[in-house]
């Protein structure tokens, strides 16, 4: 089961702590269980891959604006600038001209938490980013539990260690989803 909290008061202040914005308009984190053995920017990895896939892409840059640096690096995850991290937890950044947001992986204690914090540059994130909320906060429990089957994969002795994160297609791909949701079972 994934536990969501969702508005900067319904976080605590240990966990808003790790943002880097001047301010938080918008704050959610989604928390899975799982005793998976990966570092948080395993866990980051996991979720989003090396290099932003076309669903990242049209949802990021298209319609976001976000401005997301290409190619593999290790100073980003899925284009988004690693600003910030500690021995439990990463901080991705991005910006575009109208918004700028964090990604804060935090993983450990037998639990993974995905937090995202945004701070509205401009009036248009205001009304662009609240009808993509809703997207955001029904796609993200199944990206967790995405990353814990990739993690745990991943782990496996002969497992899918070696397989490309670019690869990844997010969200929704059949080729990315565990076994038992590709064949119709519950996520």
């Amino acid at each position: 089961m994934v536990d969501a909290a969702v508005g900067v008061r319904a976080l605590p202040e240990s966990f808003r702590a790790l943002g880097s914005l001047p301010a938080i308009d918008y704050a959610d984190r989604f928390t899975l269980a799982t005793d998976a053995p990966a570092a948080p920017e395993q866990w980051a990895r996991a979720m989003f891959g090396d290099v932003p896939g076309f669903a990242q892409q049209v949802i990021w840059r298209g319609l976001l604006g976000l401005r997301l640096s290409r190619g593999r690096s290790p100073d980003t995850v899925a284009g988004w600038r690693v600003t910030g991290r500690g021995e439990d937890w990463i901080r991705l950044e991005a910006a575009s001209w109208f918004l700028s947001g964090n990604l804060v992986v935090r993983a450990g204690g037998g639990k993974v938490s995905l937090g995202t914090f945004l701070h509205y540059d401009r009036r248009l994130g205001r009304r662009v980013w609240p009808p993509l909320s809703a997207i955001h906060r029904r796609l993200v429990p199944g990206l967790l539990r995405d990353a814990v089957a990739t993690v745990e994969d991943r782990a496996r002795p002969g497992g899918d260690r070696d397989r490309p994160d670019d690869d990844r297609v997010w969200p929704g791909d059949d080729r990315d989803r565990a076994p038992e949701s590709r064949k119709g079972g519950i996520r």
